[in-house]
């Protein structure tokens, strides 16, 4: 019999942020300009990849002792950080950019961790 495997937290929250950002940027698509939209799109994966990349560091070293999870938790944060503040710093290199559509998606893809909260379960 095929065991079936169940879907990580880290990841339905990494789909949750990737879904909201994409329907933020199809209302922009749809109710804004071009130059929104694309701004929208950087502002969603400005919060995405750091995510990312942080769930990859941390899931590198699962199952092994807490001093080396620890370890990695932090140098995936710090490296959520630098990466978070590298992609905002190209982000605005773009003459052409409305910066609250930036803002707007990338908070919109931080609120799947409040609702994660909410909605998981025990």
């Amino acid at each position: 019999m095929r065991k079936i495997q169940k879907i990580s937290v880290v990841s339905k929250i990494l789909v949750g942020q990737a879904f909201i950002t994409l329907l933020v940027v199809t209302s922009f698509f749809m109710f804004g300009s071009y130059i929104s939209t694309k701004s929208a799109l950087y502002g969603g994966l400005a919060a995405l990849i750091p995510n990312w990349y942080f769930a990859r560091k941390i899931n590198k070293h699962k199952g092994q002792e807490a001093k080396k999870i620890v370890r990695s938790f932090y140098a995936g944060e710090s490296g959520k950080l630098i990466l978070t503040a590298i992609l905002f710093s190209l982000i605005l290199q773009d003459p052409r950019i409305d910066f609250l559509a930036v803002l707007t998606a990338y908070m919109a893809a931080l609120t799947v961790f409040w609702f994660a909260l909410l909605i998981r379960k025990y």
